[in-house]
């Protein structure tokens, strides 16, 4: 977080309903926010200007949740980005699968926006942020 309290936030997620949803209560709770619609993009602009936390959905075009999450996992410019999954998957295997890979949190949908808001919040308050 800055000195104003707010963190710089990426969106990624190829379903631009969900994705304004997401930037709009976001943007609502003082978070200045990024959004991409696709994993390519997401580990692009992480790259190039690396936010306090993303949000990546795990199905997207070209790069998965997953691989853009390990990819920053492996990036030492990167690897302490905050990353949180967005998924319709909900089995007990796709959970670990996404912790294993570096995940600091998994939101299954369909999902409050408020809750999520709350979650980041959550993520972005342990120590490290």
């Amino acid at each position: 977080m800055d000195e104003t309290g707010s963190s710089r936030v990426l969106v990624a997620d190829d379903d631009a309903d969900i994705r304004d949803l997401v930037v709009f209560k976001l943007e609502q709770a003082g978070h200045e926010v990024e959004a991409v619609d696709d994993g390519a993009s997401a580990l692009e602009a992480i790259r190039r200007d690396p936010p306090q936390l993303a949000v990546l959905d795990v199905m997207m075009p070209q790069m998965s949740g997953i691989d853009v999450l390990r990819a920053v996992r492996e990036d030492p410019k990167t690897k302490s980005v905050k990353v949180i999954l967005l998924t319709a998957r909900s089995r007990d295997a796709d959970v670990d699968a996404g912790f294993a890979s570096g995940a600091d949190d998994y939101v299954i949908k369909p999902f409050s926006p408020r809750e999520l808001v709350h979650r980041i919040n959550g993520v972005l308050a342990r120590p490290g942020s």
